[in-house]
């Protein structure tokens, strides 16, 4: 699913509003419908509701969902803020309310903004019309809402949000956003969570002709997407059509994080594994994971030499090596020596942030997967997640590399300056040792044959998918990595 921006977002208006023949009053019903829809299945439908409009088009989607809301007797009043000229829809709108004798409080400048403490309170001020931050009289109006602790709906942007940029200036703080069509960037950075809250897709019928033909460089990961690139196994099939993964991990007190690696490697249907591990680990990792081939470093608490002799099809390196010397030198050896595909993380992204020079000779589309604390040391310090994001699409296109930068809604960067923001797992994943499932699921589909980037886009959602399988069992408060890995399975039969 593309991401849009406020502007492609108006086009696609005036395309669909042109192409069906409707007028754009049409279209506002559409908009107000499909919340008051939202609002029919959702929520409690004995709650009363207050819609805080501006004199925009925003404020015109506010004014039908207040006249549905009133004729089912569910609005206590519409509060009407005045700022600037209304827009012609919202006045055509207005003077339905009007006619129909619904409740509205008009406030100009000065006036304090006050409502019950029992009411759902709309949000439906500004929406994706504002350029520039809010204050003064309506940021106080904004400061009123935050403060008064109601349950909060934004319809399509909270009210003093940017949809494409960092946002200074005060934002109404919604507990759910309904968004139209398609989602807007802002949603997807940490930063903005206390204004979007939960935000919900809804379709108003805009041009799928156009939206298709809009150049959009940011995409949102849905089943459908990952559906598509999926190859189904074939019944004929022998462990040698599913590639051969080298995995290289662990060191003494951190075997766990090449077990865990290694589990979601074989349950995301690599071929083969061999798990490269110091040479304390061996008992530890045969008990464990009898179907992994284990080949032992020479040294009996680190890895330090790698045998490539062996026909492997990717490799992954990093869960727990630590950062020895003997170490990096190994990362480094490794490096230049093979032309394999290759996903590197946690300590291997480490001693590549310390030693940038050897950046050149890592293999062009290699996957990197950093937590933020991981990608701020390889590329620096940002003072806010748009340019954070902008860091990460640069230094993609720079060092040639797909990057994946973990967190919620994991945003995964390609060289030719594509992102794509994933849609699946929850907060019970951040914990220890998902981050090393998810190398191993990555490692899985590049020994399968799988493009680069394609191969992180697998892993991630459906690493993610099965976090959300496990927290419908455990929780979020208890899930735990090794949860996550016994859903893998759960996760494939999903998408297939």
């Amino acid at each position: 699913m593309k991401i849009l921006s406020a502007i492609q977002f108006r086009e696609a208006d005036s395309y669909t509003i042109k192409q069906e023949k409707i007028t754009s009053l049409t279209l506002m019903e559409r908009a107000g419908k499909a919340c008051f829809d939202w609002l029919q299945s959702k929520k409690d439908v004995s709650k009363k509701y207050i819609t805080i409009c501006g004199n925009g088009n925003n404020g015109g989607d506010g004014l039908v969902i207040s006249r549905l809301l009133a004729e089912k007797k569910q609005l206590y009043e519409v509060i009407l803020l005045s700022v600037g000229n209304p827009s012609p829809d919202f006045s055509a709108n207005f003077e339905k309310i009007k006619s129909l004798n619904i409740p509205v409080k008009e406030l100009k400048e000065g006036d304090n903004l006050s409502f019950p403490d029992d009411v759902v309170v709309i949000d439906a001020i500004f929406g994706t019309g504002l350029n520039r931050p809010v204050s003064g009289w309506i940021g106080q109006c904004i400061e009123a809402i935050n403060a008064k602790g109601n349950e909060v709906i934004a319809i399509d942007l909270p009210s003093g949000l940017f949809a494409d940029k960092h946002t200074e200036g005060k934002v109404v703080e919604a507990n759910h956003t309904l968004s139209f069509q398609n989602p807007k960037l802002a949603f997807f950075f940490a930063e903005n969570e206390k204004y979007v809250g939960e935000f919900h897709i809804l379709d108003i019928g805009l041009s799928s002709t156009f939206i298709g033909k809009i150049d959009s460089e940011k995409f949102y990961l849905r089943a459908e997407d990952i559906k598509k690139h999926f190859k189904k196994r074939k019944t004929f099939s022998h462990k040698g059509m599913y590639g051969h993964s080298l995995l290289i991990a662990g060191s003494k007190g951190k075997i766990g994080a090449a077990i865990l690696a290694s589990r979601a490697c074989l349950r995301s249907g690599t071929g083969l594994l061999t798990v490269h591990i110091p040479q304390s680990g061996n008992n530890i990792v045969q008990t464990s994971i009898p179907e992994a081939m284990v080949m032992l470093d020479v040294n009996e608490d680190i890895n330090t030499h790698i045998d490539l002799n062996s026909n492997y099809s990717a490799i992954g390196v990093g869960p727990g090596i630590g950062t020895s010397e003997q170490t990096k030198e190994m990362l480094f050896e490794l490096i230049r020596n093979t032309s394999l595909p290759m996903v590197f993380d946690a300590d291997a992204l480490n001693i590549l942030a310390a030693n940038s020079d050897e950046l050149k000779n890592v293999k062009p589309n290699s996957v990197f997967t950093p937590h933020p604390k991981e990608f701020e040391r390889l590329a620096g310090k940002c003072t806010n997640d748009f340019e954070k994001h902008l860091l990460q699409l640069d230094y993609s296109a720079r060092h040639n590399v797909v990057i994946v930068l973990k967190g919620a809604f994991t945003c995964i960067t390609t060289p030719d300056g594509k992102a794509y923001f994933n849609s699946t797992g929850n907060s019970g994943m951040a914990k220890g040792g998902s981050g090393d499932a998810l190398t191993g699921m990555i490692l899985a589909f590049l020994a399968q044959g799988y493009e680069p980037s394609l191969a992180a886009i697998l892993g991630v959602y459906l690493h993610g998918l099965a976090g959300d399988f496990a927290a419908m069992e455990k929780g979020v408060h208890s899930i735990i990595c090794s949860d996550l890995i016994e859903n893998i399975p759960q996760a494939f039969d999903h998408i297939n």
